[in-house]
């Protein structure tokens, strides 16, 4: 059997208003759209560092699927 793909479940907790343009393109493209708005997304490296990017914005927790 194959191993489960492990998965992040992101939640926006802060408003992006007087952030820079790439942090608000980055919450974007995690496809988060509104304060407490929650999104499942894969665990690759590159959401990873999205993630650490916009850190201060969002809760991230794992999720087994």
């Amino acid at each position: 059997m194959s191993e489960a793909k492990k998965m992040l479940r992101v939640k926006q907790v802060r408003s992006v208003i007087g952030y820079e343009q790439s942090q608000r393109d980055t919450v974007r493209s995690l496809g988060l759209r509104r304060i407490r708005h929650t999104v499942t997304v894969p665990d690759t490296p590159q959401v990873r560092g999205m993630l650490f990017k916009v850190r201060h914005l969002v809760e991230v927790e794992e999720v087994n699927e």
